[in-house]
């Protein structure tokens, strides 16, 4: 694992974003295992929120399936980045605003998410929705 891995991982540890991710694995009944770039991959979650295939809490990746694709592991490592650049909790609140203009803008919830659309909508298994007033009619 390179130098800026090992800072991430660090960083989401000392933000409590990492040690709230594991909180979250251990309540949901995941299977943890060490993953790749200092991820943890917690397999086996069993609460249905938030609905999506995957999602990230600082280095902690959570998940209802038994296993993840490469493409969607890179997603969810760009949004550990994410808590590290957001100083840890404070992405929640911002990745909410985020989710709410994309739906307010498109109606999809990560499609024109800021937080989505830089960690990479296609690996993420996301659409490209289009903008309402961009739609054709008829």
């Amino acid at each position: 694992m390179n130098r800026r891995l090992r800072f991430r991982r660090a960083v989401n540890y000392a933000n409590l974003s990492t040690p709230l991710g594991l909180l979250l694995a251990v309540v949901g009944g995941t299977s943890r295992t060490p993953g790749p770039d200092g991820l943890v991959l917690a397999f086996g979650y069993r609460y249905r929120f938030p609905i999506a295939g995957a999602f990230t809490v600082g280095n902690v990746v959570l998940t209802r399936r038994d296993a993840l694709d490469e493409r969607l592991i890179l997603h969810e490592g760009r949004h550990a980045t994410q808590w590290a650049w957001c100083l840890g909790l404070p992405m929640l609140p911002l990745y909410l605003l985020a989710m709410l203009g994309s739906v307010i803008v498109c109606g999809h919830q990560a499609s024109y998410n800021v937080f989505e659309r830089l960690a990479g909508l296609d690996d993420g298994g996301y659409p490209h929705q289009r903008l309402w007033w961009r739609r054709t009619r008829g």
